[in-house]
């Protein structure tokens, strides 16, 4: 849409209507819109599915000239792009997806002054030959999207993210906003410094996804009950596993296929065309289970995306939050499940003291491990632990596990003496399943061959079953009580604070561990629960004609109409113009296409 639209230049909530299709603006967008479309600078930190795109799409269209907009991934460039296109705006991208010819006519049109927003990869937006391009063109913004990648401490640094403090260096009157879905206050501050954004103003929403509903359970058996979360909790649903190895990603995803789960798998060590491929289907088709490493999400623009499921513990909240937040972008109900055990602590613990990273960072790392682990471990509101990292205060949330099934606490102090003197009197050596038959009097080889069974530490934890052995044995490493000596093979030490403990001088609570009942399904029931009788089956109906039309343009189908879209088309049954103009998410364009085509559905419905 390069034609100016009625009162872009000065009015933006036009503009959102006529291009967008919304009557109003979502929290502080309206706000941000206005200072960017004014000259202002901005960092905004908003959480996936708030609406951050539109803080620069819109701005882009109400300035004079081009937005550019830095993206670190090529399926979300192409994502984008497919999106703006079906609202009739004239928008391109420059990456190594395009040859040299395709490449060429997109900055003849930049040059020309015929595109609206242009995205471009960052390292080759800081070649000199794209610097010399946007130099002869008008700009009217830059947005660099996921601003946190300039963060050397965060979980998805991009070195050339560094580079783009010369947009100010180089372009000094061209306004700029960065925007991230999640930033603790010292990623914050270095995106500030590294960026040059001093001068911006900040922007910072709610990072509460209340839509979310976050459950994290003891790993017993994790393949049965990610199958069993799977079957009962989403049948048919769209979502991403999230392994940390690639070995298990493709085990996972082959087992699952096996199950009859339509699973398909994703990591960086595939081939890229079936890579490319998988990530494609995921986008376009229905009820896809992507199993994967973490190098797979960031961007995913697939509003419908029903659960995030976590097989190996994240690195940090950050990242945890990032990744969990890729369910539910379209505001409908979604789910965060992980299954969490000690083996997760001693492996993350493993790859923070063996990696090669400088002390700073492996302090770091750890602090933030530390954090992650008192999430897992809190008989508290989970969502209040989270928004707390962030430095957000809230009040228990009512939809994550502890609030609807509070965890009891105990007074473990005599099971934790028990436990630590059982790790001193085997030597310091030996992990928690070795352990757990000591105390529990278990007269196996393992435990013969080291004459284990004559120790005075031999049975005295017999009152206690495995499972709750193993609870206590996890909950004394993330209480810091006992730590993971990796030279002797994940066996369990002692730490300095342990003395406290085993003199009795300090009290130990935990949570007790007992198999949680099943969880009442969130999603199927809640998307369509509101709608009245018969709008279900049009609903269906809707869905259908939208596949249809997407494999026809060979686009995602929610780049054709929203889930929110069709169910509020389906709840209100509009039958004119006017009425399905006053839809949510359907704009001026999306109108003139689609328009006829819908009301035709709805009127055979009707009949």
């Amino acid at each position: 849409m390069t034609a100016p639209i009625p009162g872009r230049s000065s009015d933006s909530l036009a503009g959102l209507r006529e291009v967008f299709g919304y009557a109003a603006f979502r929290g502080a967008q309206g706000e941000i819109v206005d200072h960017v479309a004014a000259g202002g600078d901005a960092l905004v930190l908003m959480p996936t599915g708030g609406g951050k795109s539109l803080c620069y799409q819109l701005p882009s269209l109400l300035r004079a000239g081009t937005g550019i907009v830095v993206s670190p991934l090529i399926a979300l460039m192409q994502d984008q792009v497919a999106a703006l296109t079906q609202l009739g705006v004239s928008a391109a991208f420059l990456n190594s997806a395009l040859d040299a010819d395709a490449a060429r006519a997109v900055e003849r049109a930049l040059l020309a002054g015929e595109l609206d927003l242009l995205y471009v990869a960052p390292e080759r937006l800081t070649t000199p030959r794209c610097l010399d391009l946007l130099a002869r063109a008008q700009i009217a913004l830059f947005a660099i999207d996921e601003a946190h990648c300039v963060s050397q401490w965060g979980h998805d640094f991009r070195p050339e993210y560094l580079q783009l403090s010369l947009l100010h260096e180089r372009f000094p009157q061209v306004p700029r906003i960065a925007l991230t879905a999640t930033a603790d206050p010292q990623t914050r501050t270095e995106i500030v410094s590294r960026l040059a954004l001093g001068a911006a103003r900040m922007f910072v929403s709610s990072f509460d996804r209340p839509n979310i509903r976050y459950t994290i359970v003891d790993k017993v058996d994790p393949r049965a009950q990610l199958l069993r979360f799977l079957r009962e909790e989403h049948p048919g649903e769209a979502g991403i596993v999230y392994c940390l190895s690639r070995r298990k990603v493709d085990e996972t995803a082959a087992w699952l296929a096996t199950q009859g789960v339509n699973a398909l798998p994703y990591h960086a060590g595939m081939d890229t065309a079936a890579r490319t491929e998988h990530q494609s289907r995921f986008q376009r088709e229905d009820g896809i289970v992507m199993v994967a490493t973490i190098a797979f999400g960031m961007g995913i623009d697939k509003p419908d995306v029903r659960f995030v499921a976590h097989l190996d513990l994240p690195k940090s909240i950050e990242g945890y939050y990032q990744e969990t937040g890729r369910a539910g972008r379209d505001g409908l109900p979604a789910y965060a499940w992980m299954a969490y055990g000690l083996a997760d602590v001693v492996q993350q613990r493993r790859l923070i003291e063996q990696g090669e990273a400088a002390d700073e960072f492996k302090r770091l790392s750890s602090a933030k491990l530390d954090a992650l682990l008192g999430l897992c471990e809190t008989a508290g509101c989970r969502r209040v632990r989270l928004l707390d990292y962030f430095g957000e205060a809230s009040q228990p949330c009512g939809n994550c596990d502890t609030c609807l099934e509070p965890p009891e606490t105990w007074d473990a102090t005599e099971a934790a003496r028990k436990a630590l003197s059982a790790i001193y009197r085997t030597g310091q050596r030996f992990g928690a399943v070795h352990l757990i038959d000591v105390l529990r009097g278990k007269d196996n080889e393992r435990v013969g061959r080291w004459d284990h069974d004559k120790l005075s530490v031999f049975g005295i934890g017999a009152d206690l079953d495995a499972d709750a052995w193993r609870g206590v044995f996890r909950q004394l490493v993330s209480l810091g009580l006992a730590r993971v000596d990796h030279e002797a093979h994940g066996g369990l030490k002692l730490s300095a604070a342990s003395r406290e403990v085993l003199t009795g001088g300090q009290r130990v609570e935990m949570r007790r561990v007992v198999p949680r009942r099943r969880p009442t399904p969130v999603s199927r029931t809640a998307a369509v629960g509101h709608l009245p009788p018969g709008a279900a089956n049009l609903l269906e109906r809707l869905k259908a004609w939208r596949l249809a039309e997407a494999r026809t343009q060979s686009v995602p189908a929610f780049v054709i109409l929203h889930d929110s879209t069709l169910m509020e088309i389906a709840r209100t049954r509009p039958q004119n113009l006017d009425a399905l103009a006053s839809v949510g998410g359907i704009g001026a364009r999306k109108l003139e296409r689609y328009g006829a085509a819908l009301l035709d559905l709805l009127g055979a419905q009707t009949r």
